[in-house]
């Protein structure tokens, strides 16, 4: 008897479970499942489906092709189901528990047009609120939808178009003084910060104590401003700098006076500066 049951049970597993409702593909079917199984477009979970039923159409029960493909039984009983009951419309998924969505594509689709192609009228650029008012949806989703799309109209950034016919070049200068610097020279970076403000607070400062922070008085007096110029040795990080009570070209060269007599005389001098007003009488890279 034993053994009867154990032979039984092999031609059930090799012929196919005679209490499953056998599952036929059609040609349709079976050419739309191999492109699901095999095209790298597809969702995972979709080609995996497509492969629990052309298995299960290939013969064998549940048990036998969860073993083939590898996953649980339940599984794969389950997608026979759905495609027996809804053929190929029962491996989609099914919609989810919740609130049903209540914004459209074409909703969607016009906040996005609106942002990037039009400006409201005495506006510089869209509000949330603004454009939820003309499309019909909240200032919620409005940013959501920026959001999804990386859409920030509120932001800008400026650039500037040099007119310069020899910026190429000059670039190349410069970019190549910090990169690859000529041997037996000294690069410098010079700036200025000009209209330092010499302030002094009309009451001492009160020191921070436990539980209150430092506490400065809300007037003070000035006492001018001063022009800070600084250079610094790209090589070698050192940093040369003057104090100026004024803001003049003659003050600039006195400071460029300074950087040669503090530097190596075998050395030649490249100076790159930006182009400040006081800069007229030094501008190029070299000095």
């Amino acid at each position: 008897m034993c053994l009867t049951r154990h032979v039984l049970a092999r031609c059930s597993v090799g012929m196919g479970d005679t209490r499953l409702e056998p599952l036929v593909l059609s040609e349709a079917e079976r050419l739309t499942l191999q492109n699901w199984a095999k095209r790298r477009s597809t969702a995972q979970g979709l080609a995996k489906r497509a492969r629990i039923v052309l298995a299960c159409a290939a013969g064998g029960n549940n048990t036998a092709v969860a073993a083939r493909l590898g996953m649980d039984r339940k599984t794969v009983a389950r997608w026979r189901t759905r495609f027996l009951r809804d053929r190929l419309d029962g491996l989609s998924d099914e919609p989810r528990p919740g609130v049903p969505r209540t914004i459209t594509d074409a909703q969607v689709e016009e906040v996005v047009v609106r942002t990037l192609g039009e400006v409201p009228e005495g506006a510089t650029h869209w509000s949330k609120r603004e454009l939820a008012r003309r499309v019909g949806i909240s200032p919620t989703s409005v940013l959501r939808i920026w959001r999804a799309f990386g859409l920030q109209p509120w932001r800008a950034q400026d650039f500037k178009i040099s007119p310069d016919p020899l910026l190429i070049d000059k670039i190349r200068d410069v970019v190549g003084l910090y990169l690859a610097p000529p041997a037996n020279a000294a690069v410098f970076a010079v700036d200025e910060k000009p209209q330092i403000q010499a302030l002094e607070r009309t009451a001492p400062v009160l020191p921070m104590v436990p539980g209150t922070p430092e506490r400065r008085s809300f007037d003070y007096v000035r006492h001018g401003t001063v022009d800070l110029f600084a250079a610094l040795n790209t090589a070698t990080g050192k940093v040369i700098g003057k104090l100026s009570a004024q803001h003049r070209a003659v003050d600039f060269r006195d400071f460029l006076d300074q950087i040669d007599r503090q530097t190596d005389p075998g050395l030649a001098v490249h100076v790159i500066c930006d182009n400040c007003e006081d800069h007229g009488v030094s501008q190029g890279a070299g000095a």
